[in-house]
């Protein structure tokens, strides 16, 4: 028996399922977008006002000149800088998540415009198929259909839990590089805050500096799987308790505000312990989507062992 109209509807599922999720994607990558405009809106008002405060104590203004007369104007006017630095780099940060957002939403609609015609190419494979159902005779051929339209859905959704896996792998080696750092970090600032001296302070100081690089790549990684488990169908309830949208956004625990030595040991205690507790739940959400991936492979081979039977049987 001819498979011909068997291999297009399959093609035909895969093209449609691909649809579907372009669209959902595009949807989710809406809402992401929105969020990501107003956290760059509210760093830019933020630089602003931290700008004007800098202004304010390096002008001949009546707060400059009460700064200057107790004798801490210089140290003032340092921090007001070093909080316009860090609002800068948050606001750097924060512009190039939006710039990928856009990107990766410019590269959907191009994805979801090439597969246009999916939807009215599937619905009329099916008329063919029914068409082809009511004139013919083998036994097999309802089968081998029903077969063709499940392996191509389940190829699409098992792709999308191997993209999904990958990212979880990722965003847990991020976060484990991340954990390392932070480590030597809280060794380095308890050395410090007991007087370690200029050498200490600036190892300390580098090391927080990678440590904030590996923040960053930790929420780049998260938003990738966040992205990819959009995709994912019922990705939800597979990962009870799992909440991606919720962990920490590393970057800024560093870029918040700008603190003393002092209190530096506190914060890296904190976030290691935030860094632990993300890398728990990622690791858990990706051994459930390995699971997942396993299962829908093995359904897979099954729907081709079946296949192949039906197709050898005289």
């Amino acid at each position: 028996m001819g498979t011909d109209i068997e291999e297009r509807l399959a093609a035909a599922a895969e093209a449609m399922r691909e649809h579907d999720l372009a669209g959902e994607r595009m949807r989710e990558l809406a809402v992401r977008i929105r969020a990501a405009r107003a956290t760059v809106a509210a760093l830019c008002e933020r630089l602003d006002t931290e700008q004007a405060d800098v202004d304010r104590l390096a002008g001949l203004t009546l707060s400059g000149v009460i700064a200057a007369l107790r004798g801490d104007r210089a140290d003032a006017l340092a921090r007001e800088r070093a909080e316009v630095d860090a609002v800068r780099l948050r606001l750097a940060e924060a512009e190039r998540v939006l710039a990928a957002l856009r990107d990766e939403s410019a590269r959907t609609q191009s994805r979801r415009r090439r597969l246009a015609t999916a939807p009215g190419e599937y619905a009329a494979l099916l008329d063919e198929r029914e068409r082809l159902l009511a004139g013919s005779d083998d036994p097999r051929r309802p089968r081998l259909l029903e077969l063709a339209d499940l392996r191509g859905r389940l190829t699409v959704e098992h792709r999308e839990l191997t993209d999904a896996v990958r990212a979880a792998r990722n965003a847990e080696s991020a976060l484990h590089h991340l954990r390392e750092l932070l480590s030597r970090a809280t060794d380095w600032s308890a050395y410090d805050a007991m007087g370690g001296g200029l050498v200490t302070s600036m190892v300390k100081h580098e090391i927080l500096d990678e440590a904030a690089a590996a923040s960053a790549r930790v929420d780049r990684t998260l938003a990738v799987l966040r992205t990819e488990l959009a995709e994912v169908p019922g990705a939800g309830p597979a990962a009870p308790g799992v909440a991606v949208d919720d962990l920490t956004r590393f970057t800024d625990v560093w870029l918040d505000n700008v603190v003393a030595d002092v209190l530096v040991l506190r914060r890296v205690e904190r976030s290691l312990g935030e860094v632990a507790r993300s890398l728990g739940e990622v690791a858990s959400l990706r051994r459930l989507l390995e699971l997942r991936a396993a299962d829908l492979g093995a359904r897979l081979a099954a729907l081709e062992a079946e296949r192949a039977t039906l197709l050898r049987a005289a």
